[in-house]
């Protein structure tokens, strides 16, 4: 059965076969000493700051020149939506697993996109932590399961990213940008470095079973790989013409900006660096600066839908 410690730490529970490992979760005690009452405002309070800035980052957006360049292919809109839901998707099968979320989790996770991208970087984390410990459904410590998760997606997205960059070095060297194999060396070097940390943690830095360890970090490759195709697709369905080696050098690209911690907005971040390596004036350039309107207006757009709607849930209770 699942229980409870006076500090309000989550206890196995026998009916998960994930929980009947050897080990026992146990959360941090400073997050679990007051029980659960700050998860009842954390969780709010996250909603109502991504309903304020994005309210106040949607005045900035200029639609009118948005809408001017909106793409009308159907094709477009379906990479687009599989696209930016690929992360959530693919945590709900994770924690769908580890334990036995909801489908409203998916909402959750939605915040949690949003909340990283406009807010903070791993602001969404606390917020998904706060749902987590306020869901009747979960019934074991939370923090340890999202943390691997946490780590194991930083960790998958470095694998892909080095192997990315060795296969793109020879393109930064061929097409004429602002950018060589020299320009690159600090970002390989700080996503090669948090790599190697977390191998030599290795026992001390995880607390899920190894079988599980495998599954979630698979789920995040398939995750990684879908969402580097897909985005490359969007860019082939804007500009046909477009060569396949410029795809593998701004894949790359924003795979080294989606490495960087703590920075929200990473794609409009991503079209400002592939203005300055190639020009504003290019093809390829306004493409960039478009697809970072559309995910920043998606993001807040979801953001203020959600935010809404979880701060009316609250309101009624």
């Amino acid at each position: 059965m699942t229980g409870m410690t006076p500090s309000g730490t989550f206890l196995p529970s026998l009916n998960n076969p994930i929980e009947n490992a050897s080990f026992t979760i146990i959360d941090p005690e400073p997050l679990v000493r007051s029980g659960r009452n700050w998860t009842r405002w954390a969780g709010p309070l996250v909603s109502l700051l991504i309903l304020v800035v994005a309210l106040d980052q949607f005045r900035g957006l200029e639609f009118a020149h948005l809408w001017t360049m909106m793409p009308t292919a159907t094709a477009f809109w379906v990479v687009f939506l599989l696209y930016y839901t690929a992360a959530p998707i693919s945590e709900w099968l994770i924690f769908r697993r580890l334990w036995n979320i909801p489908v409203d989790g998916f909402g959750a996770l939605l915040r949690k996109l949003v909340s990283n991208e406009i807010l903070l970087g791993y602001m969404g984390e606390v917020y998904f932590y706060a749902w987590a410990r306020r869901n009747a459904q979960i019934t074991t410590a939370p923090f340890g399961a999202l943390k691997d998760v946490t780590i194991l997606s930083a960790l998958a997205g470095n694998v892909v990213t080095l192997l990315m960059v060795a296969v793109a070095i020879p393109v930064f060297n061929a097409l004429t940008i602002g950018a060589g194999r020299w320009d690159i060396i600090g970002s390989v070097l700080f996503v090669l470095g948090t790599s190697l940390v977390a191998m030599v943690l290795g026992k001390r830095l995880f607390t899920l079973p190894r079988a599980e360890l495998w599954r979630v970090t698979a789920i995040h490759l398939l995750r990684i790989i879908a969402t580097t195709i897909l985005a490359a697709a969007m860019w082939h369905l804007l500009l046909p013409s477009v060569d396949l080696s410029w795809w593998l050098l701004l894949g790359t690209l924003r795979q080294l900006v989606s490495r960087l911690p703590f920075l929200p907005n990473k794609d409009v971040v991503f079209a400002g660096m592939t203005a300055f390596l190639i020009g504003p004036g290019n093809a390829i350039a306004s493409v960039m600066a478009l697809m970072a309107s559309l995910i920043l207006a998606a993001h807040l757009l979801v953001g203020i839908v959600l935010g809404a709607m979880e701060l009316a849930q609250e309101g009624r209770a």
